[in-house]
Order: C-alpha cells, then sequence, then structure tokens
C-alpha cells in the first residue's frame, strides 16, 4: 500500500509558517534543495491546501525564468507534472497537472491508495495534514528542521489532543546545520 507523508520545513519551536506569516528562513541551500529534489522523485501525487498551492503555483511557470540553475530546472521539472490534488473551497479553477478533490481527504486517499504505484502520496500544508492526522492517515512525518525559533504562528504537528507512537527511520544533517527527521507511524 502507498505510504501517505507528510514533508515540510519547520522552526526548531514547531512552526512552518510564523507569527508574521512569514517563512523565508526555510528558503533552502544547495545541499537541502537537493534533498527536496531527491523526495519529490518518490512522490506519485501530491495533496495541498490552498495556501500551499497558491505559494507553489511559480513552479508551474518557472521555467521561463532564465535566472533558473540547474537544480531549480531540475525541480520545475518534475514538480510540474506530477499530479496535484487540491483542497479549497474557494478555488473553482486550477492550473498544472492539477485537479479539485472530489470527496473528503480520506475519501482521496483510499482511492489513491487503491490506484497503482509505487510513490507516495505526500501531503503539504499544514491544515489539510491536521485533519489527515486527525483521521490518522498519515504514515510518515518528515521534517526538516531549521536552527530557528519564530515565536508562534501555524504548527508543524496538529494538536489534536492524541498520542502518535513513531519510529525514528532516518536522519540527516545538512552542512547549514539543518537537520532531517523520518518518523514511520508505529501502529
Amino acid at each position: 500500500m502507498r505510504s501517505v507523508t507528510y514533508s515540510m520545513g519547520v522552526s526548531l519551536d514547531g512552526y512552518i509558517v510564523g507569527p508574521d506569516g512569514n517563512f523565508a528562513w526555510t528558503a533552502p541551500d544547495k545541499d537541502v534543495f537537493r534533498f527536496w529534489i531527491d523526495e519529490i522523485r518518490q512522490v506519485d501525487v501530491h495533496l495541498l491546501g490552498r495556501r500551499l498551492y497558491e505559494t507553489m503555483l511559480y513552479w508551474e511557470t518557472a521555467e521561463e525564468d532564465p535566472t533558473l540553475d540547474a537544480p531549480e530546472r531540475e525541480w520545475t521539472a518534475l514538480w510540474k507534472p506530477l499530479p496535484k490534488v487540491v483542497f479549497t473551497t474557494t478555488l473553482h479553477t486550477l492550473q498544472g497537472h492539477a485537479r479539485l478533490a472530489t470527496g473528503t481527504l480520506t475519501e482521496e486517499i483510499e482511492r489513491l491508495r487503491a490506484e497503482p504505484g509505487d510513490g507516495d502520496i505526500a501531503i503539504g500544508g499544514a491544515t489539510l495534514a491536521a485533519h489527515a492526522a486527525a483521521s490518522d492517515l498519515i504514515d510518515e512525518y518528515r521534517t526538516v528542521i531549521y536552527p530557528v525559533l519564530v515565536g508562534g504562528g501555524t504548527p508543524y504537528f496538529p494538536h489534536h489532543e492524541r498520542r502518535v507512537n513513531l519510529q525514528l527511520t532516518e536522519t540527516r544533517t545538512f552542512n547549514s546545520n539543518i537537520v532531517y527527521l523520518r518518523h514511520r507511524v508505529i501502529r
């Protein structure tokens, strides 16, 4: 069965976006960007909330930007054709290789898990991930921890007062003191 993964950059105090809505501190260096490129290669479909979808729209036309370097072009070539399912009640049309979710998050994940494929079902965005976590749909939590305290904002981990046991399956420290942790949910 295909795994559902939640992977985001996060501050040491647990936020993906600071209290001012800023997440510029997550700008990856070349090693971390290479990591994200390798990670997206493992994904068959990406589930996104509206805010992350709108943030990632840049990559739908990024190949037109003459200032892109080779890794950014590689990312664009992987991201653009990747199927995306967007969960929103405010958008009615989407760009690129994206479609609006037609069912609940649980229904969409069940349908995607039933389809053939080896790659992950990736969830992007804290709000969408919180709903998935509350329904026990996430198989792996993948955190890229930045050495910064932002003091508040949008938390990476949902607060639904439910214990979830995890097994650490991979770690990596980048030259920039950014740390990657991969945890599998123990069921």
